[in-house]
């Protein structure tokens, strides 16, 4: 299995039952788990993903109703991109039409078809056509046919200064190499993976610093296999690059460390372990709210102030 790359995206959304409808509906997302932040337990944290939640493909949000919108600037990921099929890129520009979903004309880049388009809170988004993906498995609980289906993460890109410092950390840490440059975008891709694994980067010195509103993405989490990997690139965050991370954090289904990189980003490192079944089956993901331990006997204040989402 694959061990490098992106392991989930996390932004800030708006309504939470328009977040959902969203990314269940529209996008045909598997909502995987269905849990609150664990830091504000009156606010949802919804995971987004495959049939099993498997990573490098879960998108995940932080929905408050009132949230004021964010502004694009440096420091900030600038568009996070999902695969589909390449022959797929017909099929969702008439779906967006058909349901109003605000897109930009097709474009190509490094020789890939890109769809882009924004969600109903303004997180900037795109499909990227990929060849030789249709067979790979996808879900199909809702009305997107199989052979158009999402597939995972193509990449993310982040609007930055400069690339060479936060390309050092790509490189060194999570095992990216650069393989092209277009214009203003430099290309890293984590080598034998190919769910999640690009990272972009649009140079574009002297742009205001990014404001974190609705639709902006909060951190990007790139995988670890498990504690002793993590442990390894904290280790080599330090050593390298004098750059510290805080404490491990358990997210109950994965173990997460933060940190800074030099353009700004917030990154985290996060375990492959236990997974997104760790607390019900896989048949049943996403379907009751989830709480951690600790939270667990505040269930009846909790799920009290949380909106209606059915």
């Amino acid at each position: 299995m694959n061990r490098n790359g992106i392991h989930h995206v996390t932004a800030i959304a708006g309504n939470a039952r328009r977040n959902v409808e969203f990314y269940t509906r529209a996008l045909g997302l598997r909502l995987v788990k269905k849990t609150v932040n664990f830091d504000d337990p009156g606010t949802y944290h919804f995971y987004y993903g495959d049939e099993a939640g498997a990573p490098g493909t879960i998108l995940t949000f932080f929905p408050w109703d009132h949230v004021a919108p964010g502004r694009l600037g440096i420091g900030e990921t600038q568009e996070t991109a999902f695969r589909v099929p390449a022959g797929s890129i017909g099929y969702w520009t008439q779906r967006f039409i058909e349901k109003g979903i605000v897109h930009q004309p097709i474009v190509h880049r490094f020789g890939e078809t890109v769809l882009a388009f924004k969600d109903p809170h303004g997180m900037r988004l795109s499909l990227i056509g990929v060849p030789g993906i249709e067979n790979e498995a996808a879900w199909i609980g809702t009305d997107v046919p199989a052979e158009h289906a999402i597939r995972g993460f193509h990449s993310v890109n982040l609007l930055l200064a400069e690339a060479a410092p936060t390309g050092a950390i790509l490189t060194d840490i999570f095992g990216f190499k650069e393989i092209g440059r277009e214009g203003s975008l430099v290309r890293f891709k984590a080598e034998g993976t190919e769910i999640g694994g690009i990272v972009d980067i649009h140079e574009a010195g002297g742009f205001l610093p990014a404001r974190m509103g609705g639709g902006s993405v909060h951190h990007i989490a790139f995988r670890a296999a498990d504690d002793a990997a993590q442990e390894e690139m904290v280790r080599k965050l330090v050593e390298n690059h004098g750059i510290h991370t805080t404490e491990q954090k358990d997210r109950n289904y994965f173990r997460s460390v933060y940190f800074r990189e030099p353009g700004h980003v917030l990154f985290e490192i996060a375990t492959d372990v236990p997974g997104f079944d760790a607390d019900e089956p896989r048949t049943r993901l996403g379907e009751a709210l989830k709480l951690p331990d600790f939270l667990e006997g505040r269930r009846s204040q909790i799920e009290a102030v949380l909106p209606e989402i059915a």
